[in-house]
């Protein structure tokens, strides 16, 4: 059965103080049956070590070193106490141009370096209204998704664009149709594809959260701004745990 995993993405945000939130978290979901994830800014990672939490880099470099200033390599994060790293966000598509090819390249230097690759994936308002969006999901699950992963080293995070931080969220059976979509592509590409563990994110929080969990291949939930508080982070933790 594909591992529950609730992640939360803190993207640009966080100092050492935000760390006093892990320890909250800790006091409420310290023995939690399913996978924690957080994703810090890489400046935390090395401080997030003595938590009982997963902790995942935000991004790294396709290569294992060399002359990229400014870039961090999947070898650091894992030296650093990354056990996961995300690859392939929205964000990094559109604010640095990656394509599908470099989100793979990305993935299989997290894979080398033991690491599991959560890979986003998901369409823009555009492409939906155009009815594009199963397109778009194949085209990206086939370049960015490495031939040589498997389920115990790659999460598929399913992320439609127009819901990250909009308050706005597909449907149900909006939902259901990608993930149903990707299970079934992974199916054919992969002897293990039922048990790769498939992620939700796009305005996930408390109030939402337990209705999306219901929903058949939703393993979890890849988490933005509601995991930046414990408060927050919480209800949809507990509401994963009870799905």
């Amino acid at each position: 059965m594909p591992r529950k995993i609730a992640a939360g993405n803190w993207k640009m945000n966080g100092q050492r103080e935000n760390l006093r939130e892990l320890q909250r978290l800790e006091d409420l979901h310290g023995d939690a049956d399913i996978a924690i994830l957080i994703c810090p800014p890489a400046t935390l990672i090395s401080a997030c070590e003595d938590t009982p939490f997963d902790i995942g880099g935000q991004d790294c470099h396709s290569a294992v070193s060399g002359a990229h200033t400014g870039d961090v390599s999947a070898d650091m994060l894992a030296d650093a106490g990354a056990s996961y790293v995300l690859t392939g966000h929205s964000e990094r598509r559109t604010d640095h141009g990656e394509t599908d090819a470099l989100v793979a390249a990305k993935s299989v230097a997290a894979i080398d370096a033991g690491l599991i690759a959560v890979i986003c994936i998901g369409e823009t308002l555009d492409e939906r209204e155009s009815g594009k969006t199963l397109n778009v999901i194949d085209t990206q699950l086939a370049g960015s998704l490495p031939d040589s992963a498997n389920a115990q080293d790659c999460v598929i995070a399913y992320e439609p664009v127009w819901a990250i931080g909009t308050g706005k969220v597909p449907t149900l059976e909006q939902i259901a149709e990608v993930h149903a979509h990707i299970r079934a592509r992974l199916n054919a590409r992969f002897e293990d594809g039922d048990e790769f563990s498939l992620l939700y994110g796009g305005s996930v929080k408390g109030s939402n959260a337990a209705e999306i969990f219901g929903v058949a291949n939703v393993d979890g939930a890849l988490v933005g701004g509601a995991s930046l508080k414990a408060k927050d982070f919480s209800p949809i933790i507990t509401a994963l745990e009870r799905a």
